[in-house]
C-alpha cells in the first residue's frame, strides 16, 4: 500500500498486483446490481469476506479495503446496496443522503444482498466453510445483524457502527435487540470520541453480550478513547493512524482466529 496527500488523512491506494478483482453485476432477488470483488490471483478456495459499506455507498475506499483483505489472503466483496433506492455518490449534504437514500433501505433487503454475495462468492472461487463480514458506519451496524442472520459466518468485525438506533422507520430492529442470538464472535471496534455512539450504547451492549449466548458472550468491543467517528477511514478528516492501523490488525487476528482455524 502507499499514501497520497498531507495531513491527518492520507489516503491509502492499494497496489492491484497480484490479484483478481473488478467490478461485476450481483444477481438478486429482483434483478442484478453492482458489486465489487478482490481475491489473490492463485490457485484453490480462499475465505470469504463480506465488505459492507458507509453511508457514502460503494465507493473507492470501500474497493481498496477489498484490495487489502485479498492482499492477505480472502476473497472480498462489497456490494452497491442502496443501487435500488438511488446514487449516493450524488449528494453532497449527509442529512440529505440519509434521509432520501439511507433511511428507504430495508435491513431485509440487505440480508438478502449479502447472502447473494455468498452463493457468488462459492461459486466463483471462495471458500464457504470459511466465511467473514465487516462494515463501517452504517455497514457497522449492518455487521452486526448479519451475525445473528446468516449461520455461515464464522467471523465479524463491526467499526463504529450504530447499536442502538439505525437510519430510518425501516429500521425496526438494532444490534442491541439481537444481542443475544448472535451466530457468531463479533468484535466491535469504536472511538471514545464519537459523538454519534453515546459510551452509554456501548456499555448496554457490553451488557446484553455478557447475557447472551456463547457466540455473543465471546464477543468482544474495543474502544479506542481519543478516536472518533469514522477514524479508519483514510479519505475523511476524522481519519486516526494509531488507532486506524491497530484496529486493521485486530480484525485481521479476529477473523483468522475464527475464520481461518
Amino acid at each position: 500500500m502507499k499514501t497520497q496527500g498531507k495531513g491527518k488523512g492520507k489516503v491509502i491506494v492499494t497496489t492491484c498486483d497480484g490479484l483478481r478483482h473488478g467490478n461485476f453485476q450481483l444477481p438478486v432477488a429482483d434483478g442484478s446490481i453492482d458489486a465489487y470483488f478482490a481475491a489473490p490471483d492463485r490457485p484453490g478456495r480462499a475465505p470469504i469476506i463480506l465488505v459492507i459499506q458507509e453511508i457514502f455507498g460503494l465507493h473507492e475506499h470501500i474497493r481498496d479495503i477489498c484490495r487489502r483483505f485479498a492482499h492477505v489472503g480472502y476473497l472480498a466483496v462489497a456490494p452497491q446496496l442502496f443501487q435500488r433506492q438511488g446514487d449516493a455518490s450524488a449528494y453532497t449534504d449527509n442529512a440529505a443522503l440519509v434521509s432520501e437514500i439511507v433511511s428507504k433501505v430495508p435491513d431485509s433487503q440487505v440480508m438478502a444482498d449479502l447472502d447473494a454475495c455468498l452463493v457468488w462468492a462459492g461459486l466463483h472461487g471462495g471458500n464457504l466453510s470459511q466465511v467473514a463480514v465487516t462494515g463501517f458506519c452504517w455497514g457497522g451496524r449492518l455487521t452486526w445483524m448479519y451475525a445473528e442472520h446468516q449461520p455461515k459466518v464464522n467471523s465479524a468485525v463491526a467499526w463504529y457502527g450504530r447499536l442502538t438506533v439505525g437510519h430510518g422507520p425501516l429500521q425496526t430492529r438494532n444490534p442491541l435487540d439481537l444481542a443475544g442470538t448472535l451466530v457468531c464472535p463479533v468484535l466491535g471496534l469504536y472511538g471514545g470520541q464519537d459523538a454519534s455512539i453515546p459510551m452509554a450504547d456501548v456499555q448496554r451492549m457490553r451488557e446484553a453480550l455478557a447475557r447472551g449466548n456463547a457466540h455473543a458472550r465471546e464477543s468482544n468491543i474495543h474502544v479506542y478513547q481519543e478516536a472518533g467517528h469514522a477514524f479508519y477511514a483514510d479519505y475523511r478528516p476524522g481519519y486516526q493512524a494509531p488507532a486506524a492501523q491497530d484496529g486493521w490488525q485486530r480484525c485481521l487476528a479476529w477473523i483468522a482466529r475464527h475464520t481461518r482455524a
